[in-house]
């Protein structure tokens, strides 16, 4: 085993949320000496890969699952769609300042203009869909939102949802332009390269396998390369465990009291997905729809348009699939191995109470590929099967965590998971994940390192304007930063 070499800071795992947070580390803090871990052979292989999400910048202005219907037909609640709008401001507009400062080039290549669009089938999702636009359409940020139920229009906006579907069928469609197709990969490799350009220590191929407190505070981090079987030990003073799912085992390692009683609800993913390009150029939209009974929001039903590497395909889907790995690239014991004294209750309660969910995903389970492709057919009435093909999606790792009355409950979202004296975090759970990257770092650094973000107000408001401040009550403001950083980003 190697000698210990001394950090600052760790960071394990090389997705978005790791890049992130090591950037606005060097940006605040420049002198801080970071070392990055992965485990894979590259950066932005698992949840950030773009193949393994659905690349939509969520904001909310599309996902119906942010804003659920009331119960008495009133107008539903708008104030989570909102609260995520703000997250994903908070991302453009740091993304526009690195674009400006050169730490992100080419935005072209890791984000792109496209509308997003809510379909919906049936009296009840028609009607459900009418007065979540009316609760939205003069709300600022999402400002040009419009609402149809004319297929003619819908034509319009999406040509591939009308072809081939009855006209006695009663739909109805929302569409604004103001929405993105995001590769959050592009953005990671980025990241990276310009931690190690700034000094970073940048490890691929390297599996961390332990995480222990030493008796001054400091922690050591125990990690093998796994092309040479060598061992290494690092020390560091804090430590951020963004491995995805396995950020859960690797904070039980860590034996932080704040752990205890959390567990994991892994879900997979597949898509379908078609490089014809007489299909592709009739579609320029993400359209989200209504989520099935008992599927997780991750399984809400969307025909996307996806730009990776200046190519543009059609994905369909996700189809949610079930396996005990807590990463794409994990292992099958991932789970059970996952399993403590404190979080049996947890996980016992939540397997009772979700059969709903555990029904839906087996019967997930048990489609075959036509079976799935149905699922199309029902969005897009002319799709041929010779036309798609099936691609496994990442894996997501929900939250379970414990509840005083209900003993566990299934989170879906994500939570930031931190020692008392805030030397270690690590971020648990999915949706909606990286498109928030930056407002989820910003809390692991505000949480962790109060002091850094007290010392660095006004640098981080020249990076962020509306750090701080609510972007949607004032209109003006959001018009603003809609604008400004569209114009950076070369959005339409």
């Amino acid at each position: 085993m190697s000698i210990s070499k001394k950090y600052d800071v760790v960071l394990i795992g090389g997705g978005v949320m790791s890049a992130t947070l090591g950037t606005f580390i060097k940006l605040l803090a420049p002198k801080t000496s970071i070392l990055t871990l992965e485990r894979l052979e590259d950066f932005a292989l698992e949840s950030s890969n773009a193949w393994n999400n659905a690349g939509t910048g969520h904001a909310a202005l599309c996902e119906l699952n942010y804003m659920p219907d009331s119960r008495d037909g009133s107008l539903p609640n708008a104030k989570k769609a909102i609260d995520i709008n703000e997250q994903f401001q908070l991302s453009r507009q740091f993304w526009s300042y690195l674009v400006e400062v050169g730490i992100l080039k080419n935005p072209e290549n890791f984000i792109s203009s496209t509308p997003h669009m809510t379909f919906v089938k049936g009296e009840n999702d028609v009607d459900y869909l009418r007065r979540r636009y009316e609760a939205l359409k003069d709300q600022p940020l999402f400002a040009g939102m419009h609402y149809s139920e004319d297929p003619a229009v819908i034509a319009e906006w999406a040509p591939l949802l009308i072809k081939g579907r009855a006209e006695s069928e009663k739909i109805a469609a929302t569409h604004i332009t103001s929405g993105t197709d995001v590769d959050f990969g592009e953005i990671t490799r980025q990241l990276v390269v310009n931690l190690e350009k700034n000094g970073a220590d940048v490890r691929t191929s390297t599996e961390v396998r332990g995480v222990h407190r030493l008796p001054d505070g400091k922690w050591q981090i125990i990690s093998r390369n796994l092309d040479t079987g060598e061992k290494t030990t690092s020390e560091a003073d804090f430590v951020f465990v963004g491995a995805g799912g396995w950020a859960l085992k690797l904070l039980q390692k860590s034996g932080i009291r704040e752990a205890k009683g959390y567990g994991t609800f892994p879900v997979g993913g597949q898509w379908l997905k078609t490089d014809n390009q007489e299909l592709v150029a009739q579609h320029h939209a993400k359209v989200y729809s209504q989520a099935s009974v008992g599927a997780p929001p991750m399984s809400v039903p969307h025909l996307d348009t996806r730009v990776v590497n200046g190519k543009t395909s059609l994905l369909f889907g996700p189809y949610a699939t079930a396996n005990p790995k807590f990463l794409k690239n994990g292992s099958i014991f991932d789970l059970p191995k996952s399993i403590r004294i404190s979080n049996i209750l947890p996980y016992l309660a939540v397997g009772l109470s979700s059969f709903g969910l555990i029904r839906y995903l087996i019967g997930e389970l048990l489609k075959s590929r036509n079976k799935k492709f149905e699922s199309l057919l029902d969005f897009m009435p002319t799709a041929k099967l010779e036309d798609w093909q099936l691609l496994d999606a990442g894996q997501r790792a929900q939250v379970i965590k414990k509840d005083a009355k209900k003993l566990g409950i299934l989170q879906f979202g994500t939570e930031v998971v931190a020692s008392a004296d805030g030397s270690i975090a690590g971020l648990l759970g999915a949706s909606p994940g990286a498109s928030t990257a930056v407002y989820a770092m910003l809390n692991v650094i505000s949480t962790t390192k109060p002091k850094l973000i007290e010392a660095n107000l006004e640098k981080l408001r020249r990076m962020i304007p509306s750090y701080g401040k609510q972007l949607n009550s004032d209109p003006v403001a959001a018009a603003e930063s809609l604008r400004r950083t569209a114009k950076i980003l070369k959005l339409k």
